[in-house]
């Protein structure tokens, strides 16, 4: 297959930044700043790595899409999504390609609207993630992330693991830690 065209390559960019703006996994890690404080840089970087790997990889199979998305959330944003979004994100991002390429503009308008729609839900879920925690638009900084466990300081915490019995979490979930030499 030729390169796409300018005009191919434009709508193919506005269908992958709009897919991967609805995608929750990526604009949590974003927001929360997994990727360390280039997170938005980077996803904005993903966009054109997306645009480019579909376009020199015109034939890819979904699950080439979802290994080349896994494996920059893990390296980029140190982030293993196991959420079942990536099968999902790589079938619209496919689904995209294969309409642009096939020059189908109105199913293209018809999946951006359909993404636009999903936009201010995903939005909300974010804001709503973790009450208490969002950042501080005023300083630009989050604020401290609470205790493990309630009413355990770190301190406690650090004791009762020097002590060998650590302290039990309420969720259920162990933590493990590494010890000090």
């Amino acid at each position: 297959m030729a390169a796409p065209s300018a005009e191919e390559r434009a709508l193919l960019e506005r269908g992958v930044r709009a897919v991967l703006s609805g995608w929750a996994a990526l604009q949590l890690a974003v927001a929360q700043g997994f990727g360390g404080p280039q997170s938005p840089e980077k996803a904005a970087w993903l966009v054109g790595a997306v645009l480019e790997f579909l376009s020199q990889n015109p034939e890819l199979a979904e699950d080439e899409v979802e290994d080349f998305l896994a494996e920059v959330m893990d390296n980029e944003f140190d982030t293993a999504v196991e959420d079942g979004s990536l099968q999902q994100v790589s079938r619209e991002l496919l689904s995209l390609f294969t309409r642009v390429r096939e020059g189908d503009v109105g199913g293209v308008g018809e999946a951006l609207a359909a993404l636009a729609r999903r936009g201010p839900a995903l939005a909300s879920a974010l804001a709503n993630a973790r009450p208490g925690h969002a950042p501080d638009p005023a300083s630009g900084h989050a604020p401290d992330p609470a205790p493990l466990s309630p009413g355990t300081s770190s301190e406690e915490e650090e004791e009762a693991m020097e002590c060998g019995t650590p302290p039990a979490p309420p969720d259920g979930w162990t933590l493990v830690r590494r010890r000090r030499r």
